[in-house]
């Protein structure tokens, strides 16, 4: 059985000498060697090694157990991780920090397959869920259920009637709201739909207590904030989850600026304890004071880029497309910036030296989205911008050729199209989805793939993600060869996908993605090999060290 320990950096990561004698200084100043069955060090001049070495969180040798040991010094510590596989450090690179802590602490919807197993899971919610005393939920997907329709705020239950309850929806695009929130919210009949939102209407007009987009907006503004200590404590509880799950670093999509406060704090303190590249949230006010502030750069905290959203998700029909839904006549989804305002946005953080990645998952979203930074990047002279795509998941076959030719990077989740895979073709029809989700059709246009979860709507489990990506199946290996299997990754496609792409996507492909001397010191120990494994062998496969910088975050530990 593994037991897990998770260990803060600056906070006893690493082997601590007191200062003192010469001799005990040199101690702690040695290298460890770690050596494994296999490294997987990405580095084409030495693709695989038996060991390697570490000092002052870079890494200073990579090779055989004898070449690494004798390049450390008789000093070093040797660490032995057995028949594990270590591979570069894993990053995600689209998720949501600030999501995932509030998913691990409220109430969790996530597989659910009816309304009454919600109602089952509301009744056995935790303290933690309440926000004042507002019962806050995450992870529903009316899709999953036996009646697969949108649910109204008479589903919630009579137990809660008296109590404001919201719940969101798994992507993170639409909140559920009983009566009392609905109350709360002033939300009625003569409510008007905010432009690029909607509240969604019973027959006789009245909301029904879904909305969807930019609509969620009101709700949130009377949902009450987590407390000072609620927020620290989802925060470091979404950290620890992600380095449990071998990742470490990544690239949280729209960080609010209070979660970066308090991140620029523990990098300060050094208990910052994953590289987090943030995006500054260029939906909401926050981006005023990040265009002021422009971007940052820490020890282990980045921030260059601004995340921008265009539209909504496909699963509540919001992503726009260019012409309607296949299941929704007259339907084509949400533009949740105008053209006008989004243009304007580009041009303001491109000015201020911050990369534009942008939320884009129908087809008209992505034309828009390349059409725009292409004209910004063009007047503006703006070399090397390596504006981004987050998703990328239906677009056309010149959208597609487009997005490579021009540097854009594709920013896509490989357990986004194992999720959607048994409704999307309902959503856009047998054409479309030719060009969804289609990460070969990426490659061969000069794309850059960057892979990332999406968490919370996917799990952060990175294994997770590269079984998704050589499988494109559930877990139970359905449908028999995979959905569209030419688009699948091969094994060392999706590996490449979590850290050379992931380090190209974050400008730091000269220091991370790979391991040979002289770059940073983050990798980690898995006991299966993603690359040559069967992809089924990934589904129970561990982590068993997650390193940082030289310094340990993470390990499982035999007990």
């Amino acid at each position: 059985m593994l037991g897990a320990l998770v260990l803060w950096a600056g906070a006893g990561c690493s082997r601590r000498v007191p200062e003192g004698t010469a001799a005990e200084q040199a101690v702690a100043d040695a290298p460890t060697v770690y050596v494994a069955k296999r490294i997987r060090t990405l580095d084409a001049a030495r693709p695989e090694a038996q060991a390697l070495a570490v000092r002052d969180g870079k890494v200073l040798a990579v090779g055989t157990r004898e070449e690494v040991l004798a390049a450390a010094g008789a000093t070093a510590r040797v660490v032995e991780l057995g028949d594990a596989t270590v591979v570069p450090g894993l990053t995600d690179s689209h998720g949501h920090l600030a999501g995932l802590g509030q998913a691990l602490s409220g109430v969790r919807l996530e597989g659910t397959t009816s309304l009454a197993e919600v109602r089952q899971r509301l009744e056995k919610a935790p303290s933690t869920a309440y926000q004042g005393d507002w019962l806050v939920g995450q992870g529903w997907d009316q899709n999953d259920w036996d009646t697969p329709r949108f649910p109204t705020h008479a589903d919630m239950g009579e137990h809660l009637k008296d109590m404001p309850v919201v719940l969101w929806r798994i992507d993170g695009h639409a909140l559920w709201l009983n009566g009392e929130a609905l109350k709360r919210a002033n939300i009625t009949r003569d409510t008007k739909d905010p432009e690029g939102g909607t509240v969604v209407r019973l027959p006789d007009g009245a909301p029904s207590g879904v909305l969807i987009d930019n609509a969620v907006e009101l709700a949130l503004k009377v949902l009450p904030q987590p407390t000072k200590e609620q927020h620290e404590a989802r925060m470091r509880a979404a950290l620890e989850h992600c380095a449990r799950v071998g990742l470490t670093g990544v690239h949280d999509a729209g960080m609010d600026l209070r979660t970066f406060r308090l991140f620029q704090a523990w990098d300060r303190a050094g208990t910052l304890p994953l590289r987090v590249y943030a995006m500054a949230d260029g939906q909401t006010e926050d981006r005023v004071q990040y265009l002021k502030d422009g971007p940052f750069q820490g020890k282990l905290l980045t921030m260059r880029a601004v995340k921008l959203t265009l539209d909504g998700a496909l699963g509540s029909r919001g992503a726009a497309l260019g012409a309607a839904y296949s299941d929704e006549p007259g339907h084509r989804g949400l533009l949740l910036l105008s053209p006008e305002e989004y243009a304007a946005r580009v041009h303001a953080f491109v000015g201020r030296g911050f990369q534009v990645a942008t939320h884009a998952i129908g087809d008209r979203a992505n034309t828009l989205l390349l059409d725009t930074l292409s004209r910004e990047l063009a007047a503006t002279g703006t070399r090397d911008a390596r504006p981004r795509v987050e998703h990328a998941q239906i677009m056309t076959a010149a959208d597609l050729q487009r997005l490579g030719a021009s540097g854009f990077v594709a920013s896509v989740q490989p357990t986004h199209a194992t999720s959607d895979m048994p409704w999307a073709e309902k959503r856009v029809g047998p054409e479309r989805i030719q060009n969804a989700y289609a990460w070969q059709k990426l490659k061969a246009a000069g794309a850059v793939l960057a892979l990332g979860s999406d968490f919370p709507v996917e799990r952060p489990d990175v294994l997770a993600g590269l079984y998704a990506a050589r499988t494109r199946q559930d877990a139970s290996g359905q449908p028999p060869g995979g959905w569209h299997p030419d688009q699948r990754l091969s094994g060392e496609e999706a590996l490449e996908g979590f850290t050379v792409g992931a380090a190209y996507a974050s400008f730091a492909e000269g220091r991370r993605g790979q391991l040979k001397p002289g770059m940073d010191a983050d990798f980690v120990a898995l006991s299966v090999d993603p690359v040559d494994a069967p992809p089924a062998d990934l589904l129970t496969g561990q982590v068993r060290l997650t390193v940082v910088a030289g310094r340990e975050v993470f390990r499982a530990d035999a007990r």
